[in-house]
């Protein structure tokens, strides 16, 4: 399996673009695995899910629940502990070890330079081992 790397750049709001991603991933059948090392981070996403539309609930749980491997989104602060390997939503800054078992990678890059820095490292990672990449300038389109 190769897996496909796709980069958001400007995205005003990580995890709301995170959630916008998570629902398109969703109802395109796919199963979901996010990778949020920092507790805090995981804990706003999961909010921000719980709220992002009312009337389109979409289901998740915490990596260490008994209804992980049947939810379809999953968000762990540690890779080996995600169930699902169709789409990895790295809200990390770092690389995370073991993400080539998935055969989609999304990046999500913010507004400042750090996230920013972090994204290029990560990208001349992705590039020097001839992942397929994409990159998707978010403030240039309308929606997200």
């Amino acid at each position: 399996m190769s897996t496909e790397i796709r980069f958001y750049h400007n995205a005003p709001d990580r995890l709301r673009v995170a959630c916008v991603l998570s629902t398109k991933a969703r109802a395109g059948g796919l199963r979901i695995s996010v990778f949020a090392p920092d507790g805090g981070v995981a804990r706003q996403f999961d909010q921000m899910l719980w709220g992002l539309q009312p009337l389109s609930f979409i289901p998740h749980v915490a990596a260490g629940s008994p209804l992980a491997a049947e939810t379809p989104v999953v968000i762990g602060s540690r890779l080996d502990a995600l169930p699902h390997e169709d789409v990895l939503i790295n809200l990390g800054d770092e690389l995370p070890d073991g993400f080539e078992r998935f055969a989609l990678v999304l990046e999500i890059v913010g507004p400042t330079d750090p996230e920013r820095q972090a994204a290029r490292s990560r990208y001349r990672h992705y590039k020097e081992r001839g992942y397929i990449l994409s990159a998707h300038d978010l403030a240039q389109r309308s929606g997200e």
